[in-house]
């Protein structure tokens, strides 16, 4: 007797499918799974890979900037010395008391103040007079914005040693010109305030351009309605400028204020390469010494670790104090405006 099998009722070796679960629906569940895995690493990516983006700078703000900054407020409580980093001795403020009672500190900040003012106010004046000309329709005007930014992209020593050539007492070229209006020859590196003025028009020639370029972009901004409704009203140019550019220009004048002013407290490189003895002094006589200068003596020169870093934060409270300034005055500004 033959038995009849139902082919219905068992799975066939080549379907491979598990009893009583159709193909379809362990298909679907596998297809379920993969996108809800898919899912989650891609919610992991959308939230980690910014962070992953932006480590590097933390990494190099960690290793360069942080950790330094750190370890000179550490050493400036100790006595230590650059030959001998790693042996330090507590002393506790007294690198900044022996700071505030060196002559030669009030000294380098009473000169980073003067070429700071000499610097700063006549380099923002040219650059805002530069830029209103540059604001105007000039044929060639992409040529001279190129021109402008050039002494930026200037290096400081190539600057430099090119004014301490046209500065120079016997063969300079500024005695040269001076000589024709009857002005005896100036001894532009040993004099007093003649030195600070050689080292300040070195910065004016830097930045100058560069400023300028910010206050372009500045006035570019302003609203054109603004010059019709003026010219409406019967203002010329200069009205203009006073009453419009001006007052539209606030807060760029101020942020080019602080900026000028952190860069003129951090001068270094100008004063270095402008002495004759090619050293930290800052001149013979200390007359164009700086706050950079005098730390950079004190930790190099002089191999006063700790002292040094008492200076660098000294510095560093001084830029907290402009920074702070500085946000008073714009919060007062916009509250005004």
């Amino acid at each position: 007797m033959v038995t009849r099998h139902d082919t219905a009722a068992s799975p066939t070796k080549e379907g491979g499918a598990a009893p009583g679960r159709p193909p379809a629906e362990g298909a679907s569940a596998e297809a379920a799974k993969k996108r809800a895995r898919l899912s989650r690493r891609w919610q992991r990516d959308m939230r980690w890979s910014p962070y992953a983006f932006i480590s590097p700078f933390f990494l190099l703000f960690l290793a360069f900037g942080l950790f330094p900054l750190v370890y000179t407020g550490w050493a400036s409580l100790h006595q230590v010395e650059l030959t001998a980093p790693t042996d330090m001795s507590w002393v506790g403020l007294r690198n900044y008391t022996r700071i505030f009672d060196d002559d030669f500190f009030w000294n380098a900040a009473k000169n980073t103040l003067t070429i700071g003012i000499i610097s700063t106010v006549p380099q923002l004046l040219m650059a805002m007079g530069l830029a209103h000309i540059l604001n105007y329709k000039l044929r060639g005007s992409t040529f001279y914005r190129v021109v402008m930014l050039a002494p930026y992209a200037t290096s400081i020593a190539a600057a430099s040693l090119v004014f301490v050539l046209l500065f120079g007492r016997d063969y300079g070229m500024i005695n040269w010109a001076l000589g024709f209006v009857g002005i005896d020859n100036i001894d532009w590196q040993n004099d007093h305030w003649a030195s600070q003025f050689a080292v300040s028009s070195i910065v004016i020639w830097r930045w100058t351009g560069y400023n300028a370029l910010i206050y372009l972009a500045a006035m570019q901004a302003i609203p054109q309605d603004l010059y019709e409704s003026a010219a409406l009203d019967g203002a010329n140019r200069w009205r203009q400028f006073i009453h419009v550019t001006l007052p539209s220009l606030r807060p760029t004048i101020l942020f080019t204020v602080v900026v000028s002013t952190i860069g003129a407290s951090q001068l270094f490189g100008e004063p270095l390469l402008f002495d004759a003895n090619k050293g930290a002094s800052g001149g013979s006589q200390h007359q164009f010494q700086t706050l950079g200068l005098y730390l950079y003596e004190q930790g190099w020169v002089n191999q006063h670790l700790g002292r040094a870093s008492a200076i660098a934060w000294t510095m560093f409270l001084i830029l907290i104090v402009i920074g702070i300034v500085n946000y008073v005055i714009s919060r007062r500004l916009r509250a005004s405006s």
